[in-house]
Parts: structure tokens; sequence; C-alpha cells
């Protein structure tokens, strides 16, 4: 390895110093220092105008609560933005001002309708397919409320595969990588320098050598700790194209709320991957955080790789334009699906914060509503709003048996304690609530009636719902649920079982902590 490659590779050195004293640190600095005079100037308005501060305090809650009630927001989001307006009268409303108006993404959200909507016609349903959908009015319903905000068909000439471990995709991802012959489009909201990172790195490069087209794509937030901010840089001298989502600058902005958490992998239009698993050794198990680390994916073949292709292109094309569009979608099939070999319908969705549809929470509530028997969830995070608790309780006070497997290890504190906050809830109603004992759960998994199923990016929670660019792929009726079950069932033999006692006899700190945190978990 050449040394000046080698802190591609390499984990760099991490302190408060070098974080302090490097381009990013500046970069927070001059953030705080923006937010230090905001406060500033409100404190000096409040003691030397006394009169016009109390006068200004009346027309700003008025002003904010008449806004407020008038929002289509979520019930427990208002209630979340009242208690702000509450405790921080001025700047409350300010902030909320701020969000509701859009001052840093509206020209993003022009930029990616625009783009949507000259893609829209470049990848279709066949004629066949179109003509059994209409025989399949449930699943007609869900195709078109997901092709209100994107374009992205349903289809039967797919196959799916599953894997239950990050080790099983991370082999499988090595294999298609090493295979590529025309472009490699990749999409990660984190990036962590170490082994698995560098197996699949040196391919990226070789790859780049050989004239194929690398594209790289990883959110702005692995900036903070993970990788220098010239790593992009750096890369792009191997000959791999690669584009921060979003990178951190030292102006406040609602932006940065907003990141991509989606997880793709397209290889030559042949295959596409999307799950829960990041390009770090903590989702292969290399090394130890949270105990063991139980994620999952899906690999796709055949004609639904289209959608992943054009999901890449447009989060692409923010940051450039969409000439080639075309060149890459469309592509003939190595592995044709005959009339034999097609089973089930294959829905890819993805769901962005700058539209005002909830694309990934809304196809849960559809496997919710429409569930007869059961209903069985992976997810590391459980920060529902008032509607999601309301479908969960609701399936199951109606007979369906409710299976909802959550960490035991967490990985963050606070998200754990807001967890356990919903556990009487859900648990008086009839959900069980399992806690994978071995480890930490990052998987995004439903299984309906063992018929239906969605893998994804999309976790229960609100960062997930209303604040994260996300993917993922709807299943019905096709054969890889079987095994989608089956690993439910090998992962629940692992879990234990959380009742009502183990909520009363909870620490009084992690109650505590819960209670307070749900106040303010929609804007976390």
């Amino acid at each position: 390895m050449k040394k000046e490659n080698r802190d591609l590779f390499e984990k760099g050195k991490q302190g408060a110093l070098q974080l302090l004293f490097s381009r990013f640190g500046i970069i927070l600095i001059l953030l705080f220092i923006q937010v230090w005079l905001l406060f500033g100037l409100l404190d000096y308005v409040a003691n030397n105008y006394i009169h016009l501060y109390y006068a200004g305090n009346m027309v700003f809650t008025l002003t904010g609560y008449i806004i407020l009630f008038n929002s289509p927001s979520d019930n427990s989001v208002k209630m979340t933005w009242m208690i702000v307006f509450t405790v921080l009268p001025v700047v409350g409303i300010l902030l909320y001002l701020y969000t509701r108006l859009e001052f840093g993404h509206r020209m993003e959200r022009r930029r990616l309708v625009a783009i949507i909507q000259k893609s829209r016609s470049l990848i279709g349903m066949e004629d066949k397919t179109k003509k059994q959908l209409q025989e399949h009015k449930d699943l007609q319903g869900l195709v078109r409320f997901v092709n209100q905000t994107n374009a992205f068909p349903v289809y039967q000439q797919s196959d799916v595969t599953y894997f239950s471990s990050g080790e099983e995709k991370f082999a499988a991802l090595l294999e298609e990588l090493s295979k590529a012959k025309s472009f490699i489009f990749m999409e990660y909201f984190i990036v962590g320098r170490g082994e698995m990172w560098s197996q699949i790195l040196e391919i990226l490069i070789e790859k780049a050598r050989e004239g194929v087209e690398v594209r790289f794509m990883y959110d702005g937030f692995c900036e903070f700790s993970l990788l220098p901010r010239s790593y992009s840089a750096d890369l792009k001298k191997l000959g791999i194209k690669c584009r921060v989502f979003s990178p951190i600058q030292p102006l406040v902005s609602t932006v940065y709320n907003f990141r991509d958490h989606r997880k793709i992998c397209v290889v030559d239009g042949q295959v596409a991957f999307t799950g829960g698993v990041n390009l770090a050794d903590e989702y292969i198990n290399k090394v130890e955080r949270f105990g063991h680390w139980k994620d999952t994916a899906v690999r796709i073949e055949g004609d639904a790789v289209e959608s992943f292709t054009l999901m890449f292109l447009q989060m692409w094309a923010l940051d450039g334009d969409t000439s080639d569009f075309e060149h890459w979608l469309n592509v003939p099939k190595e592995k044709p699906f005959t009339a034999d070999t097609q089973k089930g319908w294959v829905l890819p969705y993805a769901d962005s914060p700058l539209d005002s549809e909830r694309v990934g929470e809304m196809i849960y509530f559809d496997l919710l509503n429409k569930a007869q028997e059961s209903v069985q969830i992976m997810t590391p995070y459980l920060i529902l709003d008032g509607e999601m608790e309301t479908a969960l309780t609701f399936a199951a006070k109606r007979g369906v048996t409710i299976d909802l497997i959550l960490p035991h290890i967490p990985d963050k504190k606070y998200a754990f304690a807001l967890a356990k906050s919903h556990y009487r809830t859900l648990i008086e109603a009839g959900v069980n609530i399992y806690e994978y004992t071995p480890g930490f759960v990052h998987a995004k998994v439903f299984v309906v009636d063992e018929r239906k199923a969605t893998v994804g990016t999309v976790n229960l929670d609100y960062r997930s719902f209303y604040h994260h660019f996300e993917c993922g792929v709807y299943l019905e009726d096709v054969p890889a649920i079987a095994e989608i079950t089956e690993d439910f069932k090998k992962t629940i033999s692992l879990s234990r079982k959380i009742t009502l006692w183990d909520i009363r006899n909870e620490k009084t700190m992690t109650k505590i902590m819960g209670w307070l945190l749900k106040i303010f978990a929609p804007l976390m």
C-alpha cells in the first residue's frame, strides 16, 4: 500500500484537540458564535427594552400557537412545540418559524422535485405486470401512493436474496463488486475505516483503474469523527467519483437536520443491495461495540434494480445534472426472468424529508392495518409518534399477534430510555416486546402474515419518519419472505420477553430519563 493512500484505509487519530483545531472544529466554533450572538441580541432587548420585550413576547406566542394549531403536524409534535413555546416563548417560536419557513432547504426541495419530474418516465412497468396489478386492488393502492412523490414501479421479474447478518451481506457484496464491468454506485450513511471498508475500497480502486464508472456517496455527518474532511478529494484522486451529502458548513441552517440515511449499492444494473448494514467493522462483528450486532439486508436481481439505480442517480444529481440518467438505466439483464420464475411482487421505495409524505411510515401503517394474523418487527429504536403507537396498539387489540424485537444492549442510552417509555402502553394492549440479549439489533424489518414484508433503512423513530432520506423494498408473496420469517423466529429465540414486572422494576433514572425525553422526542 502506498504511503499517501494509507490514510484512506487506516483509522486516523482522534481526540478533542485534533477535532478543535481541524477545519471541522473551526466550523463548529463559527456555528457556536452565530448562536451566541443571537442569544446575546435577545438578552440585550430583554434588559433594555423590557416593555417591548413583553409585548413582542405576547405577539410571538399568539402567532406561534395559531400557526402551530393550523399546521399538518402530528399531535405529539405539536405538544412538544407547545412546551418549547412555554419554556422559551421568544426563542422557541423564532426557532419554530425558522424551521417552518425552510430557509435552508427550500432550494434543495425545488431541485429534487425537478429531478423527479424529469426522470419519472425513464423506468416503468411491463404491460403484463400492469394488467395483473389491476386484479390486485390491495397492492395497486400502495403502488399508487408510492408513486405520488416519486416514480418507482412494482415488479414481478425480480429475485430477492435475504441476508440475516452483516457478515452474509458483506461476503455477497464483495463478490458482486469484484464482478463489476460497467458501473458501481454506492450510497451509505456511515463509512468507517477498518477491515470492512478496506476490502471494499481496494476493489473500488481496482475497478476504477479498469475503467469501471465508480461513484461513491456518504453522509456529511461522517466528518464528525469517522472521516477527515478531505476524504472525498482523496478518493477522487484514485479515480472514484465521490460526493458528500450535506457536509457541515459554518452557517446555521435547517439543512443539517436532514441526513442521507440510505444504504444502496448497484452493480452494473444487474444487482442492488439495501438494508441496515453500513460500511464499518461493527456491522460485520469485526469489532464489538454493543455486544453482537444483529443486522439484515437484501440483494435484488432483475428489473427492480432499475429503481435503486434511479434512487441513487436522483440523489447524486442534487449536486450535479441529470443528463446521463438514461445511459445507466434500462440495462439489459444478464439473468432473464421468465413466467416460470416470476414469483411475487417487489416494490422498491424511497422516502424524502423534503416532501409532505412520510412514505416509510405509511408503508408500515399499511402493513399494520392490513395484518390479519401476525406482525413481526425488528428495529433498533422505538421513538413513536402518536399515530404509530395507535396503529400498533389497535392491531394488537383486534387480535393480531405482534412480536417486536429491540436491542438489549443499546447504542444510545437516551434512545433506549425513550423506547422503554412506550413499553407499558404497548404491552398492556397485547404487543409482545422482546430484547435481543446477545447485543444490539440494527435491522429494520417488518413481516406480516408471513406473506408480506419490507426490509430497508427506516427505523421506528421520528428521525427516520420525518428527517431522513430513507429507502427500502416492499415484498409480497416472494419466496425470500420464508427466510425472513425463519430468521425472525431464530432471533426471538435468543431474546428475552419483557413483562409488566420488568417495567415496574426498571431503574428509576431510566424511567425519569424516558419521561423527560419523551416530551422533546419529535425534535431529536
